[in-house]
């Protein structure tokens, strides 16, 4: 049987058949000014092929040189995820033909990477609310080139099959990156899903912390390899695995991690035998398809980089790195907790949002941590959920929001119109201010203009009016309504209150 053909099953029935045993390969890209063995810059999104050179074209005679600036940086990254640093290491060829790899083989590292044997302790809220840790074993950490880009032109897929004619741009190629392997991930039963987003959502945060990388997944400088397997419950193995391909957000990560489990629940149940291969996941779809089969062992002939010495980084200096890291995510999510005085829920709920850093930095422009959390967690988390994409690529920035609470706790705005201000702000009017001028937005706070409009409310509800003379005050809510909508919702609704029931007592 095919992994296609089986339909699929729920997940709660996937879950009470089998154990899942999860894995990630997590790629990225570090943010050296130059590549991994020559000179050429790394901006991206700059002209196609014109930050290539001799060396990551791979032209004949060309010799490559190592980038301390990498070396010192994944030796960050190792040091930080509780690594062993090598104290000698050396790059392999790793061989085999893309069309997007200029020299036809990969420089890596094979049997000897730099950084091995780590750990990342993981916080993971459940679907059901539940709070656990998961320790993630870290097997090793190591440097290697990224290769170029495939762009296929004409089909329906943007895939290979199908294409009319397929364009390489060499701009990636040679750009340093580290690769973080997992040990398989055992024991998180029903949350691997979850666990498998928190993992990415902790390195990121980690890796940005650590000033190593922009960990942009949406630009592809970080990019995850997703490797899922199921076994009958209790029967004390572990199933075939498929390697889900460049997952590239955090949701994406976790929806790659569900449908597999449900896919290969579906082959099992059937009778049938998951294949191992590699899988594309669609974000629009959140299925996986079959790639290439990795049933058959691959040779890449592996064998010491013969144009490179061996990296040997001194005790000194692996001390000196490890003295100026700085403070862990975890470390400041404990201190910020403490500082803003909320539950690990709240923190938990933060960080898988992706707003931590967003909400830290609003606090940091002047807003209390309350109002930070509630525009950041309520209205953006609602608007960046309906564009599909990450909080921290909305276009409107930490100050910007802080901005928006001092004008609401000013009494500027009221929560209505602040709405409206960050709309505006998110389609590029302008700033909060620009904004609130340009579009006439500020609460009507003058006692004349209030008085007008609550004697006009009142004189065309007469009924109403009567009835909170004789002490129904909770009438007053329609003449409220109806001075908010004379308005148009600029009023202080406290103050309009308070004024007819002044007028009217």
């Amino acid at each position: 049987m095919t992994t296609n053909t089986a339909t699929l099953v729920s997940y709660p029935e996937a879950i009470e058949r089998y154990e899942p045993l999860i894995g990630l390969e997590t790629h990225v890209e570090l943010g050296t000014r130059t590549k991994m063995f020559c000179g050429c810059t790394t901006t991206f999104g700059a002209e196609p092929n014109s930050q290539v050179c001799p060396v990551c074209l791979g032209l004949p005679g060309s010799l490559p040189v190592v980038n301390r600036m990498a070396i010192e940086y994944a030796i960050r990254i190792g040091l930080a995820l509780n690594c062993s640093i090598a104290s000698w290491c050396r790059f392999a060829r790793k061989n085999y033909f893309y069309p997007d790899m200029p020299k036809n083989f990969q420089i890596s590292q094979y049997d000897e990477p730099l950084c091995t044997n780590g750990s990342l302790e993981v916080d993971v809220e459940t679907p059901d609310g539940r709070q656990r840790k998961v320790t993630v074993g870290i097997e090793r950490v190591h440097l290697e080139e990224d290769t170029g880009k495939s762009l296929h032109v004409g089909g329906a897929t943007g895939r290979i099959h199908g294409a009319e004619y397929s364009l390489v741009d060499y701009n990636r190629a040679g750009i340093p990156l580290v690769e973080i392997v997992t040990k398989p991930i055992e024991d998180t039963g029903a949350d691997a899903p979850v666990a498998a987003r928190a993992y990415v959502t902790e390195l990121r945060d980690l890796l940005r912390s650590l000033h190593v990388s922009d960990v942009r997944m949406e630009e592809g400088s970080l990019r995850c390899d997703v490797n899922t397997s199921l076994a009958p419950r209790g029967s004390g193995r572990w199933g075939t695995r498929t390697e889900t391909k460049n997952v590239n957000s955090l949701r994406s990560v976790e929806r790659a991690v569900l449908f597999e489990i449900e896919r290969q629940a579906a082959v099992l149940d059937a009778g049938g035998r998951v294949i191992q291969e590699t899988r594309h996941f669609h974000e629009d779809t959140g299925t996986t398809t079959p790639g290439r089969s990795k049933e058959e062992a691959q040779d890449y002939r592996y064998f010491p980089e013969p144009d490179l010495v061996p990296v040997a980084p001194p005790a000194e200096w692996v001390a000196q790195i490890k003295a100026a890291l700085p403070e862990t995510p975890s470390k400041v999510r404990a201190r910020l907790r403490a500082e803003w005085n909320v539950s690990e829920a709240d923190m938990t709920a933060l960080s898988n949002a992706g707003a931590l850093d967003l909400v830290a930095e609003t606090v940091a422009a002047g807003a209390p941590p309350a109002d930070a959390r509630k525009w950041w967690l309520g209205e953006l988390a609602r608007r960046a959920n309906d564009a599909g994409a990450e909080l921290s690529a909305l276009a409107i920035t930490p100050a910007q929001v802080a901005r928006v609470a001092k004008l609401v706790s000013s009494g500027t705005l009221n929560d209505r119109l602040a709405r409206e201000v960050i709309d505006a702000v998110l389609v590029g009017e302008g700033t909060p201010d620009e904004v609130v001028e340009a579009r006439g937005l500020a609460v009507v706070s003058d006692e004349g203009a209030l008085t007008k409009a609550v004697d006009e409310a009142i004189a065309a509800n007469p009924d109403v009016a009567a009835k909170i003379r004789d002490g129904k005050v909770a009438a007053a809510g329609v003449l409220v309504g109806a001075v908010m909508k004379a308005t148009r919702s600029q009023a202080d609704a406290i103050r309009v209150r308070a004024l007819i029931l002044e007028r009217l007592s």
